[in-house]
């Protein structure tokens, strides 16, 4: 009987653990707005800008993304876990491709993980994610050399995807941003007074104003996955809105200046409390489907 009630006291016992532990809830997801993050403070600008750069010249080169993030933790949720869901919220890679890795770094944790999507999982099989792990990263982390550690773990990882048989990068990305700019400035110039006279009755003028820039951000969306395009597409879409409000019959009339005191859309800073991330601009090709593959080692 006493064993008993010490197998349920037990069991009672790592119930309480876990709910404590769900309780705490996860950590939220850094904004994706470069192709290395770092919340943890741990690299300085100079390396950001190095590792940003070699991420950079490896997409133009290969077409594939690959992300680098660092956080003090992952806790209570396992590294896995954690990158997992980070590759369903960022969806790096080529969308018709989904070419993706995420290489995570949780610093206090000492705990690090490459998951690769499952369009690579051929060219970074779980065994040789952990060997560049140990081989690559491991020994320059436990030195504190964290920048040195990244670019060698990069190194692997695009010696691996170099020898997979993948579509070159698209020759006419730069004719799709031309594309994309072009009905953009249609829209600054003839689409914003009647977007904005539209919406500024059926939402009032501080709402209308802010959904006209809604507005150009989603045509800015449909037209590409730029994410500075399509911020400076909302932002600029609220200016002209804003300008709007004094062109003859664009405004609401009466000559209140009550429109003047803000109605609080300025303060969209857009989570860009994204700490130590490098190179804005970054977005996501739209790939994502992380299948679970990948490895993650200690230091």
């Amino acid at each position: 009987m006493t064993r008993l009630v010490r197998a349920i006291a037990l069991l009672l016992a790592g119930a309480v653990l876990a709910l404590a532990a769900l309780a705490q809830g996860l950590q939220p997801l850094p904004a994706l707005h470069s192709r290395i993050s770092d919340l943890s403070g741990t690299l300085d600008a100079t390396a950001l800008a190095s590792l940003e750069a070699k991420l950079a010249a490896f997409e133009s080169a290969k077409g594939t993304q690959v992300a680098v993030v660092l956080v003090p933790t992952t806790q209570p949720e396992d590294i896995a876990d954690y990158t997992q869901r980070l590759g369903d919220a960022w969806k790096i890679g080529r969308r018709e491709v989904g070419d993706g890795v995420l290489f995570v770094v949780a610093v206090q944790d000492r705990r690090m993980r490459i998951a690769p999507a499952k369009a690579l999982e051929g060219a970074i099989p779980d065994l040789v994610a952990r060997r560049i792990l140990d081989e690559a990263v491991g020994p320059a982390f436990k030195k504190g050399d964290y920048a040195g550690g990244i670019s060698a773990g990069l190194d692997r990882i695009f010696a691996q995807v170099t020898g997979e048989g993948l579509p070159a990068p698209s020759a006419d990305s730069s004719d799709d941003l031309s594309t994309a700019f072009l009905w953009l400035t249609g829209y600054m110039l003839f689409g914003v007074p009647f977007v904005c006279a539209v919406l500024r009755s059926l939402f009032g003028k501080p709402l209308g104003i802010l959904a006209t820039g809604g507005v150009g951000g989603l045509l800015a969306l449909w037209l590409t996955h730029n994410g500075l395009l399509i911020t400076l597409a909302i932002v600029v879409a609220w200016v002209v809105a804003v300008l709007y409000q004094d062109w003859p019959g664009g405004g609401s009339g009466g000559g209140s200046s009550r429109g003047s005191s803000g109605g609080g859309w300025g303060s969209g800073s857009s989570s860009g409390s994204s700490g130590g991330s490098w190179g804005g601009g970054f977005s996501s090709g739209g790939g994502g489907d992380f299948g679970g593959g990948g490895a993650s080692g200690s230091w």
